[in-house]
């Protein structure tokens, strides 16, 4: 029963990183109706980004320890959210008319891409990521929780506040709900629509970079490949919850994560993959548009 308990609240903390990621995934997928496969990519990339920052300060003797990590964050934050706006231009925006697997492939393409010039100029090798931050651990009763645990859930769910206040209280949050609802209505009444698309992906990078940082913080590595199976999971998030759907991927994600820790508690930490598109495939026979979805239908 205790071990139950600590991996239930080890997979909030996993959880958390997924919620961030699959919020990516379901904000295009609400804007424009495509699947970015590069988005985990975009995850690895701000984890990178992080990792030669931090280096860079502690050669330089500047920002030491969580000063450091934290302004890290937000500088690949922004590179990310930059690097987004820059795939979505070159590669999605000139295919915005043509048909749904071709935007799809185009997806898949940049993914490989990305993947392949980190292995270029980086090399596949596995890097320690820096500890800006000691690790401590504390003990309640029989469960443990270490300090990098409870920041990275306390950074993933202000993160996902901020989200939330940007979607619903500002006025790009607006027009991002109004271009999901009709784009050319939107456009009709004012809307930038290009400008819209490009601040979705921007928005969505950068969540995807700040959990990138965090895991390379969590797990002490990272690679050119990290980005393959968290992304996976993180869409599977976005489709359990409801796809284009903001909480709904956000609860998706807790939902992966404890899956992932709970099939470890219960000895079948061999089988976790397969018990979350288990899970998934079941939840999609109950609720075909997932948890939080609405089944719409449409006209043809």
């Amino acid at each position: 029963m205790e071990v139950m308990i600590q991996q239930l609240i080890n997979g909030l903390f996993l959880g958390s990183i997924y919620a961030l990621m699959a919020l990516g995934y379901t904000m295009v997928y609400g804007i424009i109706k495509l699947i970015n496969f590069a988005h985990g990519e975009i995850y690895m990339i701000g984890s990178f980004i992080g990792y030669f920052l931090i280096n860079s300060f502690n050669t330089w003797g500047i920002l030491p320890n969580a000063w450091g990590f934290f302004v890290a964050m937000l500088i690949s934050m922004a590179a990310s959210a930059l690097l987004g706006v820059a795939v979505e231009f070159l590669a999605y925006r000139p295919l915005r008319k043509s048909t749904r697997i071709a935007a799809l492939i185009t997806a898949i393409g940049v993914s490989y891409l990305l993947q392949n010039v980190m292995i270029y100029f980086f090399s596949p090798d596995t890097r320690p990521f820096p500890q800006a931050i000691a690790r401590q651990t504390f003990s309640i009763g029989f469960v443990s929780v270490s300090n990098i645990q409870l920041l990275i859930l306390g950074i993933s769910v202000s993160l996902m506040i901020i989200l939330q206040l940007i979607v619903q209280k500002t006025r790009m949050g607006k027009a991002m709900r109004a271009v999901s609802v009709d784009t050319d209505a939107a456009q009709l009444m004012g809307i930038n629509v290009n400008r819209t698309i490009s601040f979705t992906f921007a928005l969505g990078s950068a969540l995807a970079a700040a959990g990138g940082m965090l895991i390379g913080l969590y797990y002490n590595s990272i690679d050119p490949m990290m980005g393959v199976a968290p992304g996976l999971k993180s869409f599977v998030a976005a489709v359990l919850g409801g796809i284009g759907i903001i909480p709904g991927a956000a609860l998706g994600g807790f939902a992966i994560g404890l899956i992932e820790t709970m099939s470890t508690a219960l000895g079948f930490s061999d089988y976790k993959d397969a018990l979350v598109y288990a899970v998934l495939i079941i939840i999609l026979l109950i609720r075909p548009a997932g948890i939080l979805g609405k089944n719409i239908k449409e006209k043809v």
